[in-house]
């Protein structure tokens, strides 16, 4: 008996995971990290999904420093194709993030409204061990689709 194998390549999966322990999260190197992933994908997303996702990324990590004590975590996944990117950012409280009322004259408090905006899913999850996990999935748009480029 002859069995056909068909073989498809994959893009190999892309990650990228950073622990701070001292619970002073590092949104600049946060943001570092989102472009020099980005910049490794195939196919390229054009420059305003990587700004994009650079601010829920630092969106994310700054709530995380400035609402729990403690060591916070970042971990960054791109599947093949590079059509989306998925954040996960974890800290030690329990406490799910809650947006504020808009306030246009107010200073701060707008992250949470950015990060929903500009994310496609936002998912909070409750760790047994404590803490929380705040899950934003960007979507990329590739070079070469159409999309205008903002940037």
């Amino acid at each position: 008996m002859d069995i056909s194998l068909r073989t498809h390549p994959r893009t190999q999966d892309r990650g990228y995971s950073r622990t701070w322990d001292t619970g002073t999260c590092s949104s600049a190197e946060a943001r570092d990290a989102v472009a020099a992933l980005l910049a490794a994908a195939r196919p390229a997303p054009v420059r305003r999904s990587v700004q994009d996702a650079q601010l829920v990324v630092s969106e994310l990590v700054t709530n995380a420093q400035k609402h729990a004590p403690g060591p916070c975590a970042l971990s960054l996944e791109l599947g093949p194709g590079a059509h989306a990117l998925r954040i996960c950012v974890t800290d030690t409280s329990a406490e799910p993030p809650s947006p504020r009322s808009p306030d246009p004259g107010r200073v701060g408090g707008h992250g949470l409204h950015l990060v929903t905006m500009l994310s496609r899913d936002l998912e909070v999850t409750v760790l047994p061990e404590g803490g929380k996990r705040v899950t934003a999935t960007v979507p990329l748009v590739a070079e070469g689709t159409g999309a205008r480029d903002d940037g």
